[in-house]
Parts: C-alpha cells; structure tokens; sequence
C-alpha cells in the first residue's frame, strides 16, 4: 500500500473578500508541482461564499464537476435553461462534455454557504454536457459507506462519466469500516469532512487527507465522531 498524506494546513489558499477558497491540489494561482493530481482526481476546492455573492457565467468542457454542499444552499444556472438550488444532504453532478457555461451563487442574502467543488477527469470527451442532482439522509450514512457517485447507470447513486466512486460515511466514535477498492489500478482520496480518525495507519482531523493506492482496502476508524468522504478514481486513464 502506497499512501499520500495532505495535511488540511498545507492546501493553497485564495481570498477575493466574498470568497475563501482551500485547495488540495494546484487551482487557479496556487500551485505546486507536487499537487497536480491523485490519479484522474483532479481539484477539490472547499469553498466559504458570503451571502447574496457567488460565481459569474463561466463556462467548462471534457471535465467531471461534482458539488457537495456542506453548510447552506447553492443556486445553479446553466446554459441549457436549467435552474436549481442544492443544499446540505445533496450532491450535484455536472458533465461539461462539449462545453457549458454556468453560474453558481449563494442561494441566501443573510446566510454564507459551505461546499465542496470537485473535479474528475472524464473517461469518454464531447460527450453531451448532463446534469443531475440528487438529495441523501445522514441516517443513510451512519456508520456505513453511502455511495452518491458512481459510474453505475440506474442505480440510487448519481452517475459520472468515469470509473470513479465518492462515498459518505458519518461514523461514530470507536467505530471502523473498510473500504473495498473496486479495481486494484484504483486509489482512494480519503478527505476528512469533521472529526478524527485513522486511516492508512495516520491521524487525520479537519480538512485532512491521505491519497491511497496498490491496496485492496483501507481501514477507517473513527476516534471520535467523524464525517469522512472516500472519493475512488483510476490512477491512470
């Protein structure tokens, strides 16, 4: 088993007043030779937005867009006349494919909103850009893994465009699961959401992570209450 260890300390970090934007790997002025990637895992920005501000039209294309609201709502827009609100509980996907353009805001005028914005490399390009949305329980991930994401066409997750898995899990304290990998050319990016656990023989907290692969599984136990997301990806295309 190799492993990846990104302490929450170490992530780029951009301000424009409205915005607070953490990256664990290299994004907009921020970069780092040695933080490009993990496998075709490609940004994931955890983002602070003010209330009543947010993102201006801007436009995507050949990129998995996935948007995890954590605190508060997101209000969608896009060029194929969609308009949508996501709040904490639901996952958004976005497949670029050929090329969109959107806008993301926050949805209050007194609240500020908490997400996360990540980016998949896509297994098939020009496709034609998909968008869905989907709402889960927190009671759906008590100390199990709740797959939202994942390439399985029909299924209760949402589908992306890849081989790629993101699972959520809110365990309790003293509590352990293993993850099973489901192709040994796989690795997961385990990201701590809240809380304290091991994972691939470390101690994460808050915001902390560990990109692992050449394994089969990996343990995750939780030393105190914890939220975690397991987000599973090839390493190569």
């Amino acid at each position: 088993m190799k492993t990846i260890f990104h302490p929450a300390s170490e992530r780029g970090f951009a301000s424009r007043g409205w915005l607070k934007s953490y990256h664990s790997f290299s994004f907009s002025q921020y970069h780092d030779p040695e933080k490009m990637n993990f496998g075709l895992l490609r940004v994931l920005n955890d983002d602070f937005v003010e209330q009543g501000m947010g993102f201006g039209t801007h436009g995507h294309d050949n990129m998995e867009i996935i948007s995890i609201p954590l605190e508060g709502a997101l209000k969608h827009n896009d060029s194929t006349g969609r308009e949508a609100v996501i709040q904490s509980g639901d996952v958004q996907i976005m497949s670029a494919g050929t090329g969109i353009q959107h806008s993301e805001a926050n949805n209050s005028d007194t609240e500020p909103v908490k997400f996360l914005q990540i980016w998949v490399f896509p297994k098939q390009k020009d496709i034609t850009p998909k968008y869905e949305q989907k709402s889960f329980t927190e009671e759906a991930k008590k100390n199990q893994f709740l797959t939202v994401v994942s390439p399985e066409e029909n299924s209760d997750s949402i589908w992306i465009n890849q081989d790629a898995w993101f699972s959520l899990t809110n365990l309790d304290a003293g509590k352990s699961l293993n993850y099973n990998l489901h192709a040994k050319s796989n690795g997961a990016y385990v990201f701590v959401l809240e809380g304290n656990i091991e994972a691939a023989n470390l101690d994460l907290k808050d915001r902390d992570a560990v990109g692992v692969y050449e394994t089969d599984s990996i343990a995750v136990s939780a030393k105190t209450d914890a939220k975690v997301l397991v987000i599973e990806v090839p390493m190569s295309q």
